[in-house]
């Protein structure tokens, strides 16, 4: 098997572990087989790939979008990073919890974040790539973010004062964005998950 879970988060992150082979050239790995990721419960068609670079001690997020609702795979292919993803659904037993791990180049994690789950960043090496496959098309108009410090949510990021932009830094808390008509599309559904 090219992929294996190698564990799940608020019932419904998956941290991914591709199979590496490695010899005195290199690597090869695959990154994504939607066969097998159908097999993995992943069963989502990709319409989106997007690429970021930043610099040591930079916070992108935490960042989401609800129409269309839009789940994310994400990886490094350039150094390392603190990977974030928050549950924001409304009336989900998980509202407001995070997971975060370390992902890099070397360990090759990717993690898997449904829709309803904000995600974001922080850049713990000089430089850092991250991939991301998305499930929908990006909207700027349906396009979210929840304030990466937000103490109701209480993320221990590794860093004290973060390179953000003007856009991450005015950021509504989760609390403010629950209050929002926005918030009714991506609300938790038992029957869903």
């Amino acid at each position: 098997m090219p992929f294996r879970i190698e564990s799940e988060h608020l019932g419904a992150i998956k941290v991914i572990v591709p199979r590496v082979f490695e010899d005195h050239r290199g690597y090869f790995m695959e990154t994504y087989r939607k066969d097998i990721f159908t097999e993995l419960g992943i069963p989502y068609e990709f319409l989106q790939d997007n690429h970021s670079r930043s610099v040591k001690g930079v916070v992108r997020g935490l960042h989401f979008q609800w129409q269309p609702a839009m789940a994310k795979l994400m990886r490094v292919t350039v150094g390392s990073v603190f990977l974030v993803a928050v549950d924001i659904r409304k009336g989900s037993p998980t509202l407001g919890q995070w997971f975060g791990l370390e992902v890099s180049a070397e360990n090759k994690r990717q993690v898997w974040a449904p829709a309803g789950f904000a995600r974001g960043f922080c850049v713990l090496s000089d430089v850092a790539e991250l991939q991301y496959k998305c499930t929908a098309i990006y909207n700027p108009a349906t396009e979210g973010s929840i304030r990466w410090d937000d103490p109701q949510i209480g993320i221990e990021w590794p860093v004290k004062a973060p390179i953000l932009s003007e856009k991450d830094a005015k950021a509504p808390t989760l609390a403010e964005w629950l209050e929002t008509p926005g918030a009714e599309a991506l609300a938790y559904r038992a029957d869903a998950d």
